[in-house]
């Protein structure tokens, strides 16, 4: 049994790699794109971990404006300020944020299910 290894299946944990990087040095240079669900069909995107020097505000409205939904700024005491969006929008979210020169694109984590 020396050449094969039994492994026990141990039980899937779907944050096993967000709790990781949260313990790391390195972690703040990303930025995390999640979504939430709310009730029914309902959800909400948050984005969080943008550098300090960018007004939200401005950032905010873009996004409202460009994908058709509504938002705010939330301020969070661990995290900071966390953008949210109404809506599944990490695709539109991500791509806007590369396209708009805020972030690049291998500094985006995008979450969910």
């Amino acid at each position: 049994m020396s050449e094969l290894d039994v492994q026990i299946p141990t039980a899937f944990d779907p944050f096993a790699e967000a709790n990781a990087e949260d313990s790391g040095a390195g972690t703040k240079d990303y930025v995390h794109i999640r979504v939430q669900q709310r009730n029914g069909r309902k959800s909400l995107t948050t984005v969080q971990g943008l550098k300090k020097e960018f007004s939200y505000n401005k950032i905010l409205k873009d996004l409202k404006k460009e994908f058709c939904c509504n938002g705010t700024v939330v301020q969070d005491p661990e995290q900071g300020q966390v953008i949210q969006l109404q809506g599944d929008q990490r695709k539109n979210v991500s791509a806007f944020l590369v396209q708009a020169g805020i972030v690049k694109k291998d500094h985006i984590k995008i979450h969910g299910f």
